[in-house]
């Protein structure tokens, strides 16, 4: 059997139809496939490989990393100095509020642990989400996310669970005292770019202060210099009381973490005891790759090109058949007239070498999430590949 049918037959499937690259090797915002064939990058692992793929400073600190130890015990009892510097790094660039840190191997993991950070702390079990939103797959996660589409198959969930629309100032007042937190995107990536006004955000934040309830915010797929600031949150003049943070995290390895402040977070040590625990949570290795990855980060200063990359991609991204544009930084949804019109995009770029595909939650809209240090020829390569697509059809 080769490559193609052994994976079809062994490896646990999530769609019908898979795409079956064999991607062998990635650098920067490239792929290459077992035939040599070379594809542009428009997805970095969804938004994991923010800093691009197999950046040296990444793969040299895991491979002094696993020189020392892999793994050794379960999360949260040694000192363990990967997790120890990147927690005090990461905590060096948070509001003072946001300073303790609980590793998790997933963002899905991370959601799951301030669901029950939340519950401990406030003594309250109503959990407030919204419609389009996604915070993971777990079965936790899952009871939040806001689509019916997705959730009838594995119900039932969760219960207490309050789903408002997305920027609805009215929505808000249904936040009460009986509200343990509000979980929130700060953009709705998976909605295809839904951004947020000023004032909701706000009025967000100040219902939740009025009420008790915690505000969560997602940034697991915005954060990390994605939307053009470091946190997408910068840019709304907010604090949450919990960040929810992973697959840029870890460099390019699994990795995610619930961030809070410490006496929010210490509920979790005591009645019961190992409140949440984790056994690859912040493994070593992936600490240290996200830890030279954020480093690498800030000081290529990838974060200020993210503006002007934004901007050359908009300015090319121009034709009849698109219906509009949605982006903030380099987070880009390109919808246009139905997903069979979008599938059918996709399937001859990827052809043509330009890695893309859809939104959860706007299947006619055609994501851009390239690594942040993707070069302006790449950009003006896949945008004249797109539009040659669209001339086609």
């Amino acid at each position: 059997m080769n490559q193609r049918q052994l994976f079809l037959q062994h490896v646990g499937q999530t769609s019908e139809a898979p795409l079956c690259l064999n991607i062998v090797k990635a650098a920067g915002s490239k792929m290459w496939d077992a035939a040599g064939k070379e594809y542009i990058d428009l997805i970095a692992g969804i938004s994991v490989c923010n800093i691009g793929h197999c950046h040296p400073a990444v793969v040299s600190a895991i491979q002094s990393q696993a020189a020392d130890y892999l793994h050794i015990m379960v999360y949260g009892e040694l000192i363990e100095n990967p997790q120890v510097q990147y927690a005090s790094f990461l905590a060096q660039h948070l509001p003072p509020t946001l300073h303790s840190i609980f590793y998790t191997a997933s963002g899905s993991e991370a959601t799951e642990g301030a669901m029950k950070l939340a519950k401990r702390f406030t003594g309250r079990s109503q959990i407030v989400s919204f419609k389009n939103s996604y915070h993971g797959s777990t079965q936790g996660a899952l009871s939040i996310m806001g689509s019916e589409y997705w959730q009838q198959a594995f119900r039932p969930l969760l219960p207490g669970i309050v789903q408002l629309s997305y920027n609805s100032l009215t929505d808000l007042e249904q936040i009460t005292e009986q509200t343990a937190c509000v979980v929130a995107e700060t953009i709705q990536a998976e909605a295809a770019v839904n951004v947020p006004t000023q004032d909701w955000m706000k009025a967000l934040r100040k219902r939740c202060d009025e009420t008790g309830a915690l505000l969560i915010l997602d940034e697991i797929q915005t954060g990390f210099g994605r939307t053009g600031t470091l946190w997408a949150f910068e840019q709304f003049q907010v604090v949450p009381d919990i960040l929810l943070l992973g697959k840029a995290l870890g460099g390019g390895m699994p990795l995610g973490a619930f961030v809070a402040n410490k006496k929010l977070m210490d509920t979790l040590t005591h009645h019961p005891v190992l409140g949440h625990i984790n056994t690859f949570g912040g493994h070593p290795v992936s600490c240290a790759a996200g830890l030279a990855g954020m480093k690498a980060l800030l000081e290529e200063k990838m974060i200020q090109g993210v503006g002007a990359k934004e901007q050359l991609f908009l300015s090319k991204l121009k034709h009849p058949l698109i219906q509009s544009v949605q982006s903030i930084g380099l987070l880009i949804a390109v919808t246009f007239d139905s997903f069979a019109t979008n599938k059918k995009i996709i399937d001859l770029l990827i052809e043509k070498g330009v890695f893309t595909d859809w939104f959860l939650f706007s299947a006619q809209s055609l994501r851009i999430a390239p690594p942040l240090n993707i070069s302006d020829q790449d950009i003006e390569k896949a945008c004249q590949v797109l539009l040659e697509v669209l001339n086609a059809l």
